[in-house]
């Protein structure tokens, strides 16, 4: 397949630096920038070994492409098996270096890239995967997400910047579970009426971000119309690259440049940015409008349905996991990835049932999920039967069963713990405690193995990332735990830090907070009110039962990670996220 000229260049840079490097001729450093550039990250504890962060812009992929991401995971790496991030990218781990180019060939032959998906760039812009489809939305922002993307992507003035910089697209209406307020950049469909016509444009939405110390967005402008959609964002990536501050990493996100000038200085500073922008644009650089078409339903090509009857689990799913679509006949169905992870089975089967329902339309999503859309309502009976088959056939979808963790310690350099460890503990109260409650939909649970929140912690109405602490002489994995945050258009809660729980009873403590929130609600409150009008010291309170240990000598497992038979030992490696 004849590929384009800038990514050939690209594929046969990779190869070429990666000779330079083993014959000493290229620096290290110089080379992990360019690798994380082109979306290569390091994997803890291991120098040739690589994770490659596959984009899927604002969560699209077909199921071509998911195939090409199984026959790479299946032939180049060691678990066989992907990950679905919160920026709706697949990762696939221990991909060995020599191997890199042919992946990276492998995805652009498909019409995927790596490219900027690490390093301090534009990062995998994403959207809620509803857009198109809700009756409530104000309109699909599809076109204009795909439309930022290809205008970032190997743009010139984003490749170094100070540090990372997030973009998300919301079309208004239900819930923003696109997390529009934790971004550097957040766009939230809007329209307005002016002399008595029907304007379309955006609420945009600047200085989001989670990390270390997260800050909430703030509202940039009421209404931004279509005609400054481009030149708004050049603006603020403008501002970032000039104030963000190059010399701190752990303060270089847009954030902080809001913080450092103020919100309404900050505004200012925007407004006549983009008039400089507007004015200035050399016409080298087009700025490519989209245009808006009407969705039309797939034709389905492959014999669908069959004598399949309804089990006992059916309703349940269909409660939890279904959606209606606006176009009439139709649903949208969420499918729910175990821990975020896909085998390179299930892939393939999930990618032959999109075929066959939906003409090979998926999405990712934010919650590490898969989506399908315009699935027939007939066609959910059988659907349901091949989505179980496979183990695909999970309800609770973005409910308390549906824990959201990053990669932890298994291949992060600088995490603390085994965040898939702790997940994998907590979705076992689900088959034996919890039972009742897994599809209890006001509570979320969110893990990160380190202050990073990756895992997106902070905005867990139950969160934990990863320390440790000495016990009785021992290092012990613990979790701090978080109780509060929540997220909404416009507004970001980030959760309380109550106290660090040992990893071994951080499950203890999930069971019992969704028991006080039981016994201690009051009418249809929600588990973060309640939180909030119990109040801290009593949270405290609850909580110091679950932070202490037997003797080592009594149970020394209590003082291991999860998944592992041996003394803990906190090893933090060099990250990487900000190279």
């Amino acid at each position: 397949m004849l590929l384009a000229p800038e990514v050939e260049e690209e594929l046969v840079r990779f190869e070429d630096n990666i000779k330079l490097l083993r014959s000493g001729r290229m620096d290290p450093n110089e080379f992990k920038k360019f690798r994380l550039n082109n979306g290569v990250y390091g994997i803890r504890g291991e120098t040739d070994l690589q994770m490659i962060r596959i984009k899927c812009p604002h969560g699209e992929i077909t199921s071509d492409q998911l195939d090409v991401v199984a026959e790479l995971t299946e032939k180049f790496t060691r678990t066989k098996m992907a990950h679905v991030t919160t920026r709706q990218a697949i990762q696939i781990h221990h991909v060995h270096l020599d191997n890199i180019p042919l992946a990276l060939r492998r995805l652009a032959e498909c019409g995927l890239t790596s490219r900027e998906a690490c390093g301090n760039t534009v990062r995998n812009v994403t959207k809620t995967p509803y857009a198109g489809f809700l009756k409530d939305e104000v309109f699909d922002v599809t076109p204009y997400a795909q439309a930022i993307f290809e205008h970032f992507l190997r743009n010139p003035a984003v490749q170094n910047f100070p540090r990372k910089f997030k973009i998300a697209f919301y079309g208004g209406g239900s819930a923003d579970i696109a997390y529009t307020a934790i971004h550097d950049l957040g766009y939230v469909a809007a329209k307005r009426v002016v002399n008595g016509k029907e304007e379309k444009g955006f609420r945009i939405y600047v200085g989001g971000g989670l990390g270390a110390t997260p800050h909430s967005a703030i509202l940039l402008e009421e209404f931004t119309p279509l005609s400054d959609f481009f030149s708004t964002a050049d603006a603020i990536t403008r501002i970032f690259d000039r104030h963000g501050d190059r010399k701190d990493k752990f303060h270089a996100r847009l954030k902080f440049v809001v913080k450092k000038f103020g919100d309404d200085v900050f505004r200012q500073m925007v407004i006549e940015e983009r008039s400089q922008v507007r004015a200035t644009r050399a016409g080298g650089w087009k700025w490519v409008f989209p245009i808006e078409k009407p969705l039309v339903a797939p034709v389905l090509t492959q014999k669908v349905g069959g004598d399949v009857k309804p089990d006992a689990a059916f309703e349940l799913w269909r409660k939890t996991n279904v959606l209606p679509q606006k176009q009439e006949g139709f649903s949208m169905v969420t499918v729910v990835t175990p821990l975020g992870d896909l085998t390179v089975p299930q892939m393939r089967t999930l990618a032959n049932i999109a075929r066959k329902y939906n003409a090979g339309q998926l999405r990712t999503m934010v919650q590490q999920n898969m989506f399908l859309p315009w699935i027939r309502n007939e066609h959910l009976v059988a659907l349901y039967a091949e989505l179980k088959a496979a183990g695909l056939g999970s309800g609770g979808a973005l409910r308390l069963s549906d824990v959201t963790r990053c990669p932890g310690a298994d291949t992060c350099q600088i995490a603390v713990t085994k965040s898939r460890g702790l997940a994998g503990a907590i979705l076992e109260l689900f088959k034996n405690g919890l039972a009742q409650d897994a599809d209890m939909n006001d509570l979320a649970i969110k893990i990160s193995g380190c202050t990073n929140s990756c895992g997106q912690h902070h905005i867990g109405n139950i969160g934990f990332f990863g320390t440790y602490r000495k016990v009785n002489g021992h290092e012990v994995p613990h979790y701090q735990l978080l109780i509060g945050g929540d997220v909404k258009e416009g507004e970001a809660k980030f959760g309380q830090p109550i106290n660090a729980i040992p990893a071994k009873r951080a499950p203890e403590v999930v069971k019992h907070l969704v028991g006080l929130y039981k016994k201690e609600k009051q009418g249809s409150e929600r588990f973060v009110a309640t939180m909030e009008r119990l109040g801290r010291v009593r949270l405290k309170e609850e909580i110091e039962p679950f932070r202490s240990l037997p003797p080592f000598e009594e149970k020394p497992d209590m003082y291991y990670e999860w998944g592992e038979y041996h003394e803990f030992k906190a090893e933090i490696g060099q990250g990487e996220c900000a190279a």
